[in-house]
């Protein structure tokens, strides 16, 4: 993900042999207010998950939905390590990224290109008005904002920053999919590549399922045996959910994907991939 919102408290875990370290962090607000977790605001963190988390077929979705409007001014809410906003800066667009977490911020600005990018660390009020043509979440940021009036409130905030006519586009997983299920030690673990050379063990893990609050632990485990766990909270909003929440904050969705090659919902990959106008108001 670009960087990860939730209500609650997060909090990681170093399991060094034969003692705990305990690092917490509160994350109550998500984009429209509040801090995040040590995953992306812990220094000596935020690399792993800068490596763990790599260019992807979203991304290139994401700059070709971009691309429809040449040389735009575009928002990246929630840009994390700048992953996303620097794909669109080099693919032409003035890019703005805003995230809360100064940590993954101060990456962003160390990568190359990033010169060309204007970097904030904020939440969706510091967006200036009426100052972008298109916003973008990705990697699943919306489904972060738990809360109904968090979510409500970083729509209001993205409706105020784009210019009438302008477009919101981002990413949230499709509930009848029930991805959850596949968070577990075997179905989702994976080896990531550190610069070192040695390679991390990560898997997800479902914790709890409640309605459509879903939460999880990330482990990341490392050769030496210590293990890191960030434990989380996403949002499984339904379709109708999604749309009803958007015409309340004045925009007018124009496409619910299912997949990233554009497929209908519930024909793709478990995914909503939401592009809406902004509108004028009544």
């Amino acid at each position: 993900m670009g960087c990860g919102l939730c209500s609650g408290v997060i909090t990681f875990i170093l399991v060094p042999h034969p003692f705990v370290t305990n690092v917490s962090g509160d994350r109550r607000g998500g984009y429209s207010g509040g801090v995040r977790d040590g995953e992306f605001n812990d220094p000596s963190l935020v690399p792993l998950y800068d490596v763990a988390f790599p260019w992807s077929r979203a991304d290139d979705f994401f700059v070709a939905a971009v691309n429809e409007t040449p040389a735009a001014r575009v928002l990246d809410l929630g840009c994390g390590t700048g992953r996303l906003a620097l794909g669109l800066s080099a693919a032409g667009h003035v890019v703005t990224g805003i995230d809360p977490a100064s940590a993954s911020i101060d990456v962003a600005r160390r990568k190359p290109g990033a010169d060309a990018v204007t970097w904030a660390v904020g939440t969706s009020r510091a967006a200036p008005a009426e100052s972008f043509d298109v916003a973008v979440m990705s990697s699943h940021v919306a489904q972060f904002l738990v809360a109904d009036h968090e979510w409500a409130a970083a729509l209001a905030d993205l409706r105020r920053a784009l210019v009438p006519g302008g477009r919101l586009i981002f990413d949230s997983r499709d509930p009848a999919y029930r991805a959850w299920e596949a968070w577990n030690p075997l179905d989702s673990l994976r080896m990531v590549d550190q610069p070192d050379g040695s390679a991390v063990r990560v898997w997800n893990e479902g914790t709890s399922v409640d309605g459509d609050v879903v939460d999880f632990t990330l482990h990341y485990r490392f050769p030496d045996g210590r293990e890191l766990l960030s434990s989380s909270t996403l949002r499984f909003r339904s379709e109708k959910e999604i749309r009803s929440s958007l015409h309340e904050q004045h925009f007018a969705v124009e496409h619910i994907f299912g997949g990233w090659k554009r497929e209908p919902v519930g024909a793709g990959e478990g995914e909503f991939i939401v592009a809406a106008r902004a509108v004028e108001g009544p």
